[in-house]
């Protein structure tokens, strides 16, 4: 075979190898088609059935609420029929009503104008027979009225003047019975103790050196003590005991509370005791205010100026006629309040006006004037209400009673002084005694401290050494003795002792 035959051979199986490759792809080609229209055919089939699934549940869904509307629809038709079926019988009843009542109008309308024509006659009768009696009678009708009035009044005159005693006498009983009655409930609910004021105070002491202490050298540390305090420290036999005296009790603090100090820091000396005493007055300064602050809370009187308050607490350290001036106030604020909320009255300012009643005796020994008028000029210059200042200042009946407050005030300051054993009229005339005789040694100039000691037998005047001379003391000593015997009434007699210290002091630096 030749080499033209072999590659002939290979061109035609070539060729051959082509078309069979060509038409089997073909074949394999149309194969997938037809695979893939069945897939889209099977596709499209099912994509109807759910089309047609969801075409039916929409119907379904469509008809029931096409249902539900008309039965709705239909609910809310026969509501509307039976409104307007009651709306028509209530229209129905107004149009008979509206008849009847037209009726009736018309029917009132007739009566109305029977009564005015039975009243017309009557007046016609009445007016010819007035007339005729008073031609009878010749007396006009306002005279025959009078008549008749004198002569009932002349036949009942008694009778009315006994019935109105009796009226009289009846109001006045249950007026009396009433104020009675709050009087007694008011004391009643507010029957608080009342405690003695004592005039000396003891100190207690760990042994008897300490007395050597407090004496001191030629008695100089007791001396600077009682002029700083202006006590009278009394150190007898007394075992663990020694006894401060004074008349005014804030004075017997002070020394007490110094004392107490002094003898605990153990170095008892003049310049020692001079700080100690400072310090003291601080500690009673800040119980005032406590003192104050607690009686506003207690009664509750709120609004009154800060100041006003501690004014107020000084009075924890006064009396009058032995009865504590504050633990009075509060009593008296208590009581107007009761009285007030029973028969009406403003009970707020009732309790602000007894509770500040008494706030002139703070002060009393420092300004010119009685208590009430002290309180007065106080209150006015922090501004108080003016209700208050007219309720407090008619107490002691220097002011009259403006208005119904100012009359529970007083009412409530006899009661609460009033009630047995509440005051001791003696102590209060031995406090003014011993007031009076320091405000006699203080008239004078030059004068700067005075106390009285010795239940008042004794007082003791200290000088500025810079005003006064030895010979000028002397005789002021003599001046003061004479204006007590012109001016106070005591029983014995009454030393007096002036004294004037010089004190030079120098620093080492």
């Amino acid at each position: 075979m030749s080499l033209k035959t072999v590659a002939l051979l290979l061109a035609s199986a070539s060729v051959v190898s082509l078309v069979l490759g060509y038409y089997l792809r073909l074949i394999i080609s149309l194969g997938r088609k037809g695979s893939m229209e069945l897939d889209i055919k099977q596709m499209m089939i099912e994509a109807r059935d759910k089309e047609q699934k969801i075409i039916e549940e929409a119907d379904k869904k469509a008809e029931e609420l096409l249902k539900t509307s008309r039965l709705e629809i239909k609910q809310k038709e026969e509501t509307i029929k039976k409104a307007e079926e009651r709306l028509i019988k209530k229209d129905e009843l107004l149009d008979h009503r509206q008849t009847d009542i037209e009726k009736e109008v018309e029917e009132i309308k007739k009566k109305i104008i029977e009564i005015k024509t039975i009243r017309e006659n009557a007046e016609k009768i009445e007016k010819e027979k007035t007339d005729e009696l008073q031609k009878i009678a010749k007396l006009s009708p306002e005279q025959a009225k009078e008549q008749i009035m004198k002569s009932v009044e002349k036949e009942s005159e008694e009778d009315i003047l006994v019935q109105m005693k009796k009226l009289e006498m009846h109001g006045q009983e249950k007026l009396e019975e009433k104020a009675k009655g709050i009087l007694a409930t008011s004391i009643q609910r507010l029957a608080n103790s009342v405690s003695s004021d004592m005039l000396t105070t003891h100190v207690t002491i760990a042994n008897d050196e300490i007395k050597g202490k407090i004496i001191g050298k030629e008695g100089r540390n007791i001396k600077a003590f009682e002029r700083c305090t202006g006590v009278e420290v009394i150190v007898d036999d007394t075992p663990g005991s020694i006894t401060i005296s004074s008349f005014d009790p804030v004075r017997r603090q002070i020394a007490k509370t110094a004392l107490e100090k002094l003898i605990a820091d153990g170095r008892i000396q003049p310049a020692k005791i001079e700080e100690m005493v400072k310090v003291a007055e601080q500690e009673i300064a800040k119980t005032i205010k406590e003192k104050g602050e607690e009686a506003i809370y207690e009664t509750g009187v709120l609004g009154l100026d800060p100041r006003i308050v501690s004014i107020l607490g000084r009075l924890h350290f006064r009396t009058s006629y032995g009865q504590n001036v504050l633990a009075h106030s509060i009593e008296m604020a208590h009581i107007a309040g009761m009285i007030a909320e029973e028969i009406g009255a403003n009970v707020a300012v009732a309790k602000a006006g007894a509770l500040v009643h008494d706030i002139g005796k703070a002060l009393d020994h420092e300004v010119v004037g009685t208590h009430v008028e002290i309180g007065r000029r106080i209150l006015q210059k922090f501004d108080t209400d003016e209700a208050i200042i007219k309720a407090m200042q008619a107490h002691h009946e220097e002011y009259p009673y403006e208005t119904v407050e100012s009359m529970i005030v007083q009412a409530a300051d006899a009661i609460s002084g009033g009630r047995p054993g509440a005051r001791r009229d003696s102590v209060e005339n031995y406090l003014k005694r011993l007031k009076d005789l320091e405000a006699v040694a203080l008239s004078f100039k030059g004068v700067e401290k005075s106390y009285a000691l010795q239940a008042g037998r004794e007082i003791r005047v200290f000088v500025t050494p810079t005003e006064v001379t030895d010979l000028e003391a002397k005789k002021m000593a003599r001046d003061i003795a004479i204006r007590i015997e012109s001016e106070l009434k005591y029983p014995g007699e009454i030393k007096v002792s002036v004294i004037r210290e010089s004190r030079t002091i120098e620093f080492a630096r």
